[in-house]
């Protein structure tokens, strides 16, 4: 992979992160401990809030680990094994790489 092809995943990843960022600062709210006030919320409109509340942190736990395999990515860019399958080592469609640049493994490596 040529220096400027690495260069516009790179951006592409770090515009990704910085998404990440803002969606992880609006979705704070929804993570706030549930409120057991029993005179301005009934038991049924708790438990919604708390079934929101769970699909905050999930949502957060999905993010983190897209966090994760991004900052992976940009490691593999920095040591110049970008866009190499991690597994057999031949280069990964950039087609592939296209639909996510974070993958690790070309499609053959990934199915076994």
């Amino acid at each position: 992979m040529n220096d400027q092809l690495a260069a516009q995943f790179r951006q592409i990843l770090i515009d990704a992160l910085a998404d990440l960022d803002r969606q992880d600062a609006r979705g704070q709210e929804g993570q706030r401990t549930v409120t057991l006030d029993q005179q301005s919320v009934g038991r049924l409109s708790r438990m919604d809030a708390m079934q929101q509340q769970a699909m905050a942190r999930a949502t957060q736990n999905r993010r983190d680990q897209q966090k994760q395999r991004i900052h992976a990515a940009l490691a593999r860019i920095d040591e110049g094994e970008f866009g190499y399958c991690q597994t057999c080592g031949e280069e990964i469609p950039r087609a592939r790489l296209d639909l996510d640049p974070t993958v690790p493994t070309c499609v053959a490596c990934a199915q076994s």
